[in-house]
């Protein structure tokens, strides 16, 4: 598998994915601060941290190290950083657990997808992955949207999984293995 510690830079036609830099800091902090965005993740506190951002930056050296690929989601011509991707990854396993935020401003606008496609390639292809799975709180289905546009399989529910903030939330289960993958872009490219 490839070191981590070398972040790649990944193109797609309207992002680019690369690793943070203390500049993007705002930008997390802005996304991050936003209920919406915090209450679809298992672990984004809310209210999130004064100079939360600039502290989860400076975690991605130890992140990397760990085994976990962090990137912003960039977009292309004007840099704006709309999000954040990472795979983590089970190296003895050859598999790795997919996540992404995005701003809420950019909601519904294709960007997830386009982000998670990339770097699901990129894991399968450079990293040679045999799996990746994702999961999502049951009652946010534009995330699951999302793996299945990938071509992921839904694998189950895990009810009432987490205790989020008060609250149990059931859990649902996608994955996707690299023949699958390998399917899903051959059909890409014929159409």
């Amino acid at each position: 598998m490839a070191d981590l510690k070398l972040s790649p830079v990944l193109h797609t036609p309207r992002l680019v994915l690369r690793p943070f830099t203390p500049d993007d800091a705002p930008a997390v902090q802005a996304y991050a601060s936003d209920f919406e965005v915090a209450s679809t993740t298992l672990s984004m506190p809310h209210p999130y941290p004064e100079d939360g951002g600039a502290a989860w930056i400076a975690s991605h050296g130890a992140s990397r190290a760990a085994g976990t690929l962090p990137l912003a989601i960039a977009r292309r011509g004007d840099g704006a950083v709309l999000g954040a991707i990472e795979l983590r990854l089970a190296a003895e396993h050859r598999r790795a657990e997919l996540g992404y935020t995005l701003a809420r401003w950019e909601w519904g606008k294709g960007y997830a997808t386009e982000a998670a496609r990339a770097l699901v390639r990129y894991g399968f292809t450079e990293l040679g992955l045999h799996r990746v799975h994702a999961d999502h709180m049951a009652r946010n289905p534009a995330s699951g949207a999302v793996l299945r546009k990938l071509g992921m399989r839904h694998e189950g529910t895990q009810r009432r999984h987490v205790l989020r903030w008060g609250a149990w939330e059931d859990i649902e289960r996608y994955g996707m293995l690299r023949e699958e993958w390998d399917e899903a872009e051959a059909s890409l490219q014929a159409a």
